[in-house]
């Protein structure tokens, strides 16, 4: 089954290869499915403007005429060039599913196709056929990750030749990872703000920078956390009324356990207090989540971290596997943890 887990894509698209002419990209991230699509498109050295050498179509125009796919597949270039056919929009189009399914396993001589697609869950007729396919490859585009929103940051700051204070940075994550293509818009424009300045701080981010996941995290991770679970039901509602993918969230306390965890070996081993373990942590923790901290690392044993942090995976695993029902698999282990929580506050 010919297929890459989501930190090993980035590395593939920057190098093409024939032998997988057939490249998928999907998920619930359209903006890093685009832009993920657009460096494939430029690793493969092809002029993009070029119409005879790269052809633009659309998932819904070829399920209304598959046949229009195959032909160009498979039609050869007037002066013996590679081509690349450049598929957007695709989601749950049958037809489109056969004949991708075809090329898939008999690929088309010197033509790349690249086809950008929605979140499809596992066994979606599209997204079998190019697993199954001997010349295919999958894809998957999920919403940011820590590592990917530092990746990000790093880029752009990179390119702006810009530099950032640690509190802003800090603050700066916090606020990104709901779509990519919104994330790098930010961050553009808060370099465009900052402007002249040796370093971005804190008050630069607070003007310039909008919440890009909808609604910071931090409201609902806070909420479970402290055991407040009206603010956690309200919080994570209008996360999911804006769009914003849950798993967003769940990844959020995930990261946010495991940090836990790591605080709570150090007051543990240690023999610290946990306000002085959170004062001396590295990376820093922000300072307006000290307090909240404070108590969680106080509160939570080493045991119950453990077993918060396995209840996540399986949502997590869960709600990959019943993409219908992710909402309320994610949303009933927050309340779970949350539950949790307000029991040992009392």
């Amino acid at each position: 089954m010919a297929q890459k887990k989501a930190h090993e894509v980035d590395s593939f698209i920057t190098r093409p290869t024939s032998s997988f002419p057939v490249v998928l990209l999907y998920g619930p991230d359209k903006g890093l499915v685009s832009e993920r699509a657009r460096r494939y498109a430029e690793a493969t050295r092809l002029p993009l403007d070029d119409p005879f050498t790269v052809i633009r179509m659309e998932a819904d125009d070829i399920e209304a005429d598959p046949a229009r796919l195959a032909d160009e597949a498979h039609t050869i270039s007037m002066f013996g060039n590679q081509r690349l056919i450049w598929i957007k929009n695709a989601l749950g189009q049958k037809k489109l599913a056969d004949v991708v399914k075809q090329l898939a396993s008999e690929p088309p001589h010197e033509t790349y196709v690249l086809i950008e697609a929605g979140d499809l869950k596992k066994g979606a007729s599209l997204r079998s056929a190019v697993e199954n396919g001997s010349a295919g490859m999958a894809l998957p585009c999920y919403a940011d990750d820590a590592r990917g929103i530092e990746d990000v940051i790093d880029s752009v700051l990179s390119e702006w030749k810009m530099q950032i204070t640690l509190d802003a940075r800090h603050l700066l994550r916090a606020s990104l990872g709901g779509d990519r293509l919104a994330t790098r818009g930010e961050l553009e424009k808060l370099c465009l703000y900052a402007r002249g300045k040796k370093r971005i701080d804190i008050d630069d981010v607070r003007e310039a920078v909008g919440d890009v996941a909808g609604l910071s995290t931090d409201e609902i991770i806070d909420a479970m956390l402290m055991g407040n679970l009206p603010g956690l039901e309200t919080a994570f509602d209008r996360l999911v009324k804006s769009g914003t993918h849950p798993f967003v969230v769940v990844s959020a306390a995930m990261r946010q356990f495991q940090q836990i965890q790591a605080l709570r070996y150090t007051v543990d081993t240690e023999r610290k207090p946990a306000a002085t373990v959170i004062a001396n942590a590295k990376p820093p923790i922000f300072f307006n989540r000290r307090r909240v901290m404070e108590t969680v690392v106080s509160r939570w044993t080493a045991e119950r971290i453990s077993r918060a942090l396995e209840r996540i995976q399986r949502a997590v695993l869960e709600s990959r596997m019943n993409d219908e029902l992710k909402v309320p698999i994610i949303r009933q282990c927050l309340l779970a943890l949350g539950i949790e929580s307000a029991r040992l506050r009392s």
